[in-house]
C-alpha cells in the first residue's frame, strides 16, 4: 500500500515540478478578454505564449504579443474576484502556470513597429506603412479602418508600436499617441509571443508569423 502511495506522490510531485519549469522558462497560458484581436482571436479564447520571444529570440514584425498594461490602457476590471472554491482553483492554476500570476493585467496586440521604425498611416491611402513600405495585412478584420485620421511616429529604442487586428475596435497604440512614449509600449513589458490557440477546441490553430522572412 505504501509503495503505491509513494509512486503516486512521485508522479504528482514530478508533474508539479515540470509544470513550474515550463511556466517559468517555456510558456504560459492567457485568455483573450476583448474583441480587439478579431478575427484572429475571439473573446475568451485561451492561448499559449512562448517566453522565449523576446528573450533568446528577437521579436519580429507581425508577432502577436502579450504585454502587461504599461499604464492606463486597461480600465477597471469587470470580472468579480473569485471566492471560496473558485478562489482556491484560481490560486492553484496560477501557481502551476495554467493562469498567469497577474491575470487580468495583460493585453494582446500585434507588433507593427520595432525600435527605429517609422510607422504611419494616411486616411487617403488607408494602408499602414513601416519605413515607407505598405504592409500586407491579411490578418486585419474585414471592413475595419486603419486610420480615420493621419498619424506617424518614430519608435524609440526599447519600445514597440502595437495594433489590434480589429482596427475599428482596438484601443491600441493609436489611442495613446498623446501619452508619454507616443503610444508605444516598453519592450520589457512584453511577456511573450502567442503561438497557438488551445481553447475552445474548435478554435485550435497555430498563430504563426505572417512575415516569416522579415
Amino acid at each position: 500500500m505504501w509503495l503505491w502511495i509513494r509512486e503516486i506522490l512521485i508522479v504528482l510531485v514530478s508533474a508539479l515540478i515540470l509544470s513550474l519549469l515550463l511556466k517559468t522558462f517555456v510558456f504560459q497560458s492567457f485568455w483573450i478578454p476583448s474583441g480587439s484581436m478579431e478575427d484572429t482571436l475571439q473573446v475568451k479564447d485561451r492561448i499559449l505564449v512562448s517566453l522565449w520571444r523576446p528573450g533568446p529570440l528577437d521579436l519580429r514584425h507581425g508577432d502577436v504579443v502579450v504585454f502587461k498594461d504599461p499604464g492606463g490602457w486597461l480600465g477597471p476590471g469587470d470580472e468579480p474576484v473569485p471566492t471560496g472554491g473558485a478562489r482556491v482553483w484560481s490560486d492553484f492554476a496560477s501557481f502551476v502556470g495554467l493562469l498567469p500570476q497577474d491575470a487580468g493585467e495583460h493585453l494582446v496586440k500585434r507588433v507593427i513597429g520595432l525600435p527605429g521604425d517609422i510607422v504611419a498611416c494616411d486616411p487617403a491611402i488607408g494602408d499602414v506603412t513601416v519605413n515607407g513600405v505598405a504592409l500586407d495585412e491579411g490578418y486585419v478584420k474585414a471592413g475595419t479602418l486603419n486610420c480615420p485620421y493621419a498619424w506617424e511616429i518614430t519608435v524609440d529604442e526599447d519600445r514597440l508600436w502595437v495594433l489590434g487586428d480589429n482596427r475599428s475596435n482596438s484601443a491600441d497604440s493609436r489611442a495613446h499617441i498623446g501619452d508619454p512614449g507616443g503610444g508605444t509600449i516598453p519592450l520589457d513589458s512584453v511577456v511573450g509571443t502567442a503561438f497557438v490557440t488551445v481553447w475552445p477546441l474548435d478554435h485550435w490553430k497555430s498563430l504563426g508569423n505572417p512575415y516569416p522572412n522579415s
